[in-house]
C-alpha cells in the first residue's frame, strides 16, 4: 500500500474536502485514515471510483469497511477517458440511494474525485454544472493542460451546447451526449500530460 500504491504521501496529505451535504472527498484512504473519518464524520458510506483492484490498499480498505460496518461501492472512473451515459447514470442513481456522510476517493483524489465531486455536486445537490466544474481544479492537484482535461471537457462540452440550446444536464447526456465522438475533439498540452503521466505517475 505505501511503496507499490504510493501510500507513503498519502499518509502526510489525504486531500480530504468537505462538498456539504454528507458528502466528502479524498485520495485513498488508509485504514487508520478510514477510522479517523468514522469516527469525527461518522462515515456510513465510502465511494471507490478507482473499481475492484489488487493493490494491497483496496483489501486493507475493504477489511476495514467490514470492521466499521461501512458499505462500500465501488464503481469505477477513468482520469483520461469521459465517462459513458450510462455511468453518469449509475452515479446519479448510487448518490440517491447512499447512506450518508459519504466518502468519495480515487487514487490521489485529484482527477477522477473531482468529476465524482462535480457529477454529486450536479445530480444530487443540484448546483449549476458551471459552478461544479470548480472540483477539477489544481488546487487539488488536478491538471485540465494534460490528457486528464478531457474531464473538464466533458462538462464544458455541455455548457457550450446548452448555451446554444438550452436543455437539462441528464437530457444531454440522455439524448445527445456521446463520448466516443467527444474524446478525439479533445487536444492536451504534451508537457502537462508528461508531469501527469510520468513524474506523478497517475492511474
Amino acid at each position: 500500500m505505501h511503496l507499490v500504491d504510493h501510500g507513503l504521501f498519502r499518509a502526510v496529505y489525504n486531500n480530504f474536502h468537505d462538498l456539504g451535504g454528507g458528502m466528502y472527498r479524498c485520495s485513498q484512504p488508509s485504514p487508520a485514515q478510514i477510522r479517523k473519518y468514522h469516527k469525527r464524520y461518522g462515515i456510513r458510506s465510502i465511494v471507490n471510483l478507482r473499481g475492484f483492484n489488487e493493490y494491497g490498499s483496496y483489501e486493507l480498505e475493504r477489511e476495514a469497511c467490514r470492521e466499521l460496518g461501512i458499505a462500500l461501492h465501488d464503481i469505477e472512473l477513468y482520469s483520461r477517458n469521459p465517462p459513458t451515459a450510462q455511468r453518469v447514470r449509475d452515479f446519479r442513481a448510487l448518490f440517491a440511494s447512499l447512506e450518508y456522510p459519504a466518502l468519495m476517493h480515487c487514487k490521489s483524489g485529484a482527477d477522477r474525485a473531482g468529476l465524482g465531486a462535480a457529477l454529486y455536486r450536479i445530480l444530487h445537490l443540484k448546483h449549476p454544472v458551471a459552478d461544479a466544474l470548480s472540483e477539477l481544479s489544481w488546487r487539488y492537484g488536478h491538471f485540465k493542460q494534460a490528457r486528464t482535461g478531457v474531464l473538464d471537457f466533458f462538462l464544458m462540452s455541455y455548457l457550450a451546447y446548452n448555451a446554444r440550446t438550452p436543455i437539462d444536464f441528464m437530457d444531454w447526456v440522455n439524448t445527445v451526449y456521446d463520448e466516443k465522438t467527444l474524446k478525439p475533439q479533445f487536444q492536451e498540452e504534451g508537457w502537462a500530460s508528461l508531469i501527469v503521466d510520468k513524474v506523478l505517475h497517475r492511474e
